[in-house]
């Protein structure tokens, strides 16, 4: 018998024959012959299907094989397990964050199958739909996001906040009155959706007030410009700790793009010239930044930093007014957060890293566009990007303990690493612990205070290319003189205050 195969189809003589009636059926040859063509198009696509579908459970099945064997492996030599969560994990974007998870020594373990590992990593927001997985997290458990962090990453949400460095955003349409007063001074707009798609620039006479889910945002239209090229400013950010607060930057370097066309003849219907898209224009391309980064081997923000000093600029202003802008976006989201974590046994598991984008205008001034909850560390688009990955991730890991998996210890960080303002603890007032200025004595300190300060500490001395923006940084002079802020929560005080007392210290913790 003759027999074509095609995945789990057949065609057989009987099938031979259907056509051949169908032949003479059909007298047209064209028509007949495109029969044929689209029917064999079909069995094609059904063949592709079901061949996709196979290697989709290959792989899952694979994986879960795979992961079986290390878990017993882990077992065995007491590594640590590592868990990713969200689309397609293994498609390759989490490929940097898998090779650093495996150079600290820990093991896959599945999703599906585990109940004893140390890290989840999810890429995507996993409260959800891993309630049960979250609900009791054991002490050594930790997981990259924290309950409520969409506070912070919600684009709507954060850009109608009226947190400085923010532009004045407006909901459509319940904002829409107060949209119209201020746009009897502003001229240009720009509408987004939360997913941030179908980005345009309105004008006041063409403001669509009817787009439910949508945000009008006033639109910076002087930007500064680096060889007549738009650009913005990604900048890592590490939440370590929420009430009491403490925030870091990867300072080593920071992600910049460019738009792939000049801004100037601006024309708003040409998104190449003011909208930043996968296919950006990397620092390795602009002209007077690529003998810097390339030949010189300068980082991207010093090569953008010799370029604003070309120009008689002081590029300082950007980045202080940086970490102003992330340090008030934690401040006002903190509260938020925390209540979404007092529903849960404990808050220490958590941490977050998120990437704050900025655009300058001509007179230097930064303005927050976004914070991505999960922002891109794949390297498969710009391979030499490879580099600032790996290094945000090396820092991320240390800061936060997952480079080393072991409970806090006293070779670690003993209380003598931790006690501070000894002039204040010997004196009369701090027999007892009723003034305010005997909080941080010893004697003084709950077991979960003092946990807290542990915490503090080991993040100090791990925290290697990250710097700290909440609790300020600040100089030992003013950490004799500067007031602590009343609107601060009792704990953010405690927790500046400590900081301020190590500075006055030791000048590291400045």
């Amino acid at each position: 018998m003759f027999i074509i195969e095609i995945g789990s189809f057949s065609m057989s003589r009987q099938c031979v024959s259907l056509l051949c009636d169908m032949r003479l059926k059909i007298r047209s040859p064209v028509v007949f012959v495109s029969f044929v063509v689209f029917c064999c198009l079909i069995l094609l696509a059904i063949n592709i299907y079901e061949l996709q579908w196979m290697k989709t459970e290959h792989i899952r099945y694979h994986h879960n094989d795979k992961a079986k064997i290390q878990e017993t492996s882990a077992t065995v030599t007491n590594a640590p397990v590592f868990l990713a969560y969200g689309k397609n994990v293994d498609s390759g974007h989490l490929k940097h964050v898998f090779e650093m998870f495996q150079h600290f020594g820990y093991i896959r373990g599945s999703l599906e199958l585990s109940d004893h590992w140390d890290v989840l990593w999810a890429h995507d927001y996993p409260f959800r739909k891993l309630s049960t997985k979250l609900k009791n997290l054991k002490s050594h458990q930790m997981v990259n996001h924290f309950p409520g962090s969409g506070f912070i990453t919600n684009k709507m949400d954060l850009a109608v906040s009226n947190i400085p460095h923010i532009p004045r955003a407006f909901k459509i349409p319940q904002q829409t009155q107060e949209l119209l007063d201020y746009a009897s001074t502003i001229k240009k707009f720009v509408q987004k959706s939360n997913d941030h798609r179908g980005i345009k620039i309105e004008t006041v006479e063409t403001l669509n007030l009817k787009a439910n889910g949508s945000f009008l945002q006033e639109y910076i239209d002087k930007p500064f410009l680096v060889d007549g090229y738009k650009f913005d400013i990604g900048v890592y950010t590490i939440i370590t700790s929420i009430d009491p607060l403490r925030v870091y930057i990867y300072n080593g370097d920071i992600l910049f793009r460019y738009c792939p066309e000049k801004y100037h003849p601006f024309d708003p219907k040409n998104l190449n010239k003011y909208v930043i898209g996968d296919d950006y224009l990397p620092t390795w391309e602009v002209p007077s930044l690529k003998k810097l980064y390339t030949e010189l081997g300068y980082s991207m923000r010093d090569s953008f930093n010799a370029y604003v000093r070309s120009l008689g600029k002081d590029p300082s202003k950007i980045w202080l007014q940086v970490e102003e802008a992330i340090r008030a976006v934690c401040l006002a989201k903190e509260s938020a957060i925390s209540k979404v974590l007092s529903t849960l046994p404990s808050h220490r598991n958590f941490f977050e890293m998120v990437r704050f984008d900025f655009v300058v205008d001509e007179n230097l001034n930064v303005f927050i566009m976004e914070a991505n909850m999960s922002p891109n560390l794949s390297s498969a688009h710009f391979l030499p990007n490879q580099l600032l990955y790996e290094q945000v991730l090396f820092n991320l890991f240390n800061l936060v303990g997952l480079a080393s998996k072991i409970n806090i210890t006293k070779a670690e960080v003993a209380t003598k690493n931790v006690a501070v303002s000894a002039a204040e603890c010997t004196s009369a007032v701090c027999v007892g612990c009723m003034a305010p200025q005997c909080q941080l004595c010893l004697p003084c300190l709950t077991p979960d205070t003092l946990d807290t300060l542990y915490r503090a500490y080991r993040e100090h001395t791990s925290r290697h290319d990250c710097h700290r923006i909440f609790p300020p940084p600040m100089t030992q002079e003013s950490a004799e003189t500067t007031e602590v802020s009343d609107l601060l929560s009792p704990e953010n005080q405690l927790m500046v205050r400590w900081f301020q007392a190590k500075c006055k210290q030791d000048s590291s913790w400045c």
